[in-house]
C-alpha cells in the first residue's frame, strides 16, 4: 500500500478490544494510524491494552467500559466514543461469548446469554455508527464471527445459532450500504488461541473426562493445518478490510481457520 498509515487520525471502535482477538485488532489498527476506543466489561484489561497501543504506536486510545448486553449501556459508551475521536470510521464488533451445553437440556438463559452477547449487541452498535457512515459516505464495519456461524457443531447450538445471525446481518446490512461507501463483512476464525479456547479445553476435560493435552490434540483434529490461529492472523484479516483496497468487498463471511471448511 502507499500509506502503511491509511488509518491515520481516523476514528475506530473495538468491542471486547481488551483481549485475545480484539487486542490484536487494537493493536494492528493503532500500527496503522486509528485513534481508538476499546470497549469492553475488563475495565483494567481495557486500560491496560490502550496504554500499551498508545506507548507502541503514538496514537490516542481510551478505555470505555461497556456491557454490550445492555442497550442503554452501548448509547451511553458510544456518545462518549463520539465525544472524544468524532464519528468512528472503523467499528470492529468483537465481544462475545461462547459456552457449551446440550440441546435438549440447554438452560434458556445460556441460549438467550449468546444471542445478547453474540447478535444483538452486533445490531444495537452498527445502529449507533452506520447512520453517520451513510451520511459521510465513507465507513467499514467488520463483524468477528465465526465458522461456527457457517456450519453446525455439537455441544454449541446456541453459539453457532449465534454466529449465524451474525453473518447474516453482516450481508444484509452490507447490502443497503453498498451505495453510500460503507462495507460490512465478517471474519469467521476457527480456533484461536485466546482465554475463550482456553475454555473450551476446560469443558472438554470436565465433560470427557480427559486431560488437558488429550482436549487440546481433540481441537487440533479439527484444524486441517493442525495448529490453533493465532490473534494477529485474524487481526491482518480485519486490517485488510479497512483498508482502501478493500473498497469493493463487502457482505463477505471470510473464514481464518487453517483449512477447516476448505
Amino acid at each position: 500500500m502507499n500509506d502503511a498509515r491509511y488509518l491515520r487520525g481516523l476514528h475506530a471502535i473495538v468491542t471486547g478490544g481488551g483481549r485475545g482477538i480484539g487486542a490484536a485488532v487494537a493493536s494492528e489498527l493503532a500500527q496503522l494510524g486509528a485513534n481508538l476506543t476499546l470497549m469492553g466489561r475488563d475495565e483494567e484489561a481495557l486500560t491496560r491494552h490502550a496504554e500499551n497501543v498508545r506507548g507502541a504506536h503514538g496514537v490516542e486510545a481510551v478505555p470505555i467500559r461497556c456491557d454490550v448486553t445492555d442497550e442503554e449501556n452501548i448509547r451511553a459508551a458510544f456518545a462518549a466514543a463520539h465525544e472524544r475521536f468524532g464519528d468512528a470510521y472503523v467499528l470492529v464488533n468483537n465481544a462475545g461469548v461462547a459456552e457449551s451445553a446440550r440441546f435438549a437440556t440447554m438452560p434458556r438463559e445460556l441460549w438467550d446469554r449468546h444471542i445478547a452477547t453474540n447478535l444483538t449487541s452486533v445490531f444495537l452498535c452498527m445502529q449507533q455508527v452506520l447512520p453517520a457512515m451513510l451520511a459521510r459516505r465513507a465507513g467499514r464495519i467488520v463483524n468477528i464471527a465465526s465458522v461456527a456461524g457457517l456450519h453446525g457443531g455439537t455441544w454449541i447450538s446456541a453459539y453457532s445459532a449465534s454466529k449465524h445471525g451474525v453473518i447474516g446481518l453482516t450481508r444484509s446490512v452490507a447490502l443497503e450500504a453498498v451505495k453510500h461507501g460503507v462495507t460490512v463483512n465478517a471474519v469467521c476464525p476457527g480456533y484461536v488461541e485466546t482465554d475463550m479456547t482456553q475454555r473450551g479445553v476446560d469443558t472438554l476435560v470436565r465433560a470427557r473426562g480427559v486431560t488437558a493435552k488429550e482436549a487440546t490434540d481433540m481441537i487440533l483434529r479439527t484444524i486441517p493445518r493442525g495448529t490453533l490461529i493465532q490473534p494477529n492472523e485474524v487481526s491482518s484479516v480485519v486490517a485488510w478490510l479497512c483498508s482502501p483496497h478493500a473498497s469493493a468487498v463487502t457482505g463477505q463471511a471470510i473464514v481464518v481457520a487453517g483449512g477447516d471448511l476448505a
